[in-house]
């Protein structure tokens, strides 16, 4: 017990350590850094300590870690609905709004594509190949494979559509948070048709509105201020639960994928210079967002974050809280993208087919998109992701299965290309419309 008490004073300590920090620089982003490095150090020293006091310390990290995602989850369903509620009130008539809504889904669907190309030739590149695996026992089971081998384009799409917007609002659903995002575009086209037709109801609406988002702003940035000490707590416990040497099988695997992913984030800076972007100033903003996504695998959780740091980098309100908003469940870089083309390409030459053949390559891809769509904001989407796309393209499914048990360390850098994907769309297509930067004041940075 004594430990225990030892290990919370020396969380309490780099608490501190982070609130001076953040007060002298007052810099989240080097908050967020020093706060992954006292984690991670704090993590790996809680494997020198017997398991049960080590779990026991977890268990009270947990209340930061784990309650600082719930924080989170919590701002994000209201942030959703108001700011995109008022940045529709500010709109004069409602004929852009599909416009925005079309732009930054094909700017998602055009980048998870992508992720799969770099996903699968990265993996071609080094040469993996299914066939060492297949002595693995796979973990799937029938009802897993049975329920995404019908899932259907049709299918995927109406089911994005709401039927019971409070049973959304309660998160009851995958694909609650488009849900969500498609009521509130519904509601904010009558509202410009209240302002048009009933003047007066309409300003007093619209005055509602705006003081609703400045209150729900306030709560935003209070949970936000809390990012470091959340990102040091849940830094500690994936550092003081990894065990290696169970995965020494799989390094291979592994080692695809963070490839994979980082060149997709190079592909991403390459996207941001051609679109006029710097690449250096959006990495400094997004840092704290890519950060807390790396240690939470959690694309829904990073939501509020992700629309706060598109914001400040200059993106229009509205389309930063679409693109937010319909990242976390389509088009999901890492998830629907990489992982599952990194196992089609050590499938494909076991079955004797050349994945980079033109020919396959047009059937993939559009798998790919098929199978970002509706992918759950949470950790493990990708399995869901690659049983679906696999499943499109008559591949074996056990391969899926194997891989469950590295899910949490590739599910770390999948979803800190998930949300980048996410926020990309929103840079991209805010290009892309042309609209002009609004500086939006921040106050945790």
């Amino acid at each position: 017990m004594i430990v225990v008490f030892a290990y919370l004073a020396l969380f309490l300590i780099c608490c501190w350590a982070l609130f001076n920090i953040n007060q002298k620089s007052a810099s989240l982003s080097k908050s967020v850094f020093v706060a992954l490095f006292f984690g991670a150090i704090i993590g790996v020293s809680l494997h020198f300590i017997p398991a049960g006091t080590s779990k026991t310390v977890i268990a009270w990290y947990g209340i930061a870690g784990n309650g600082y995602v719930n924080l989170l989850k919590v701002v994000a369903i209201p942030l959703i609905f108001i700011s995109i509620l008022s940045a529709i009130n500010k709109l004069e008539n409602s004929a852009g709004i599909g416009k925005m809504s079309l732009t930054i889904v094909g700017c998602m669907l055009c980048l998870v594509m992508i992720a799969g190309l770099v996903g699968l030739l990265t993996a071609h590149t080094l040469g993996l190949d299914a066939s060492v695996f297949g002595n693995m026992q796979s973990t799937l089971t029938a009802d897993d494979v049975s329920t995404t081998a019908a899932v259907s384009l049709p299918k995927l799409v109406t089911s994005l559509i709401p039927t019971n917007i409070f049973q959304d609002l309660a998160g009851t659903r995958s694909v609650s948070v488009i849900g969500i995002v498609i009521f509130t575009l519904l509601a904010g086209i009558a509202l410009l048709k209240v302002k048009q037709d009933a003047p007066e109801e309409g300003a007093k609406l619209s005055a509602g509105i705006n003081a609703i988002q400045i209150w729900v702003m306030k709560m935003v940035r209070i949970v936000i201020a809390l990012t470091p000490y959340g990102v040091m707590a849940l830094m500690a416990g994936i550092f003081s639960s990894y065990r290696w040497a169970q995965f020494a099988s799989l390094l291979g695997f592994i080692a695809a994928c963070y490839i994979a992913v980082l060149m997709m984030f190079v592909v991403h800076a390459i996207l941001l210079v051609v679109s006029g972007n710097n690449p250096v100033k959006y990495l400094k903003t997004v840092w704290p967002v890519l950060t807390f996504a790396f240690v939470s695998r959690s694309s829904a959780a990073s939501i509020p974050l992700a629309i706060s740091a598109l914001e400040k980098y200059g993106v229009k309100s509205t389309i930063a809280n679409i693109a937010a908003s319909f990242g976390s469940s389509m088009g999901q870089n890492g998830c629907a993208g990489v992982y599952p083309a990194i196992m089609i390409a050590m499938i494909a030459p076991v079955m004797g087919i050349d994945p980079l053949s033109l020919h396959f390559l047009m059937a993939m891809l559009p798998a790919i998109a098929l199978g970002s769509i509706g992918v759950a904001g949470v950790g493990g989407g990708g399995t869901f992701a690659a049983l679906i796309v696999l499943s499109t393209l008559n591949f074996p499914v056990a391969l899926v299965g194997v891989f469950i048990a590295i899910e949490p360390i590739v599910d770390m850098a999948r979803t800190a290309l998930n949300v980048n994907g996410s926020m990309m769309s929103g840079v991209l297509a805010n290009r892309i419309l042309k609209q002009q930067p609004e500086p939006v004041p921040v106050t945790t940075e």
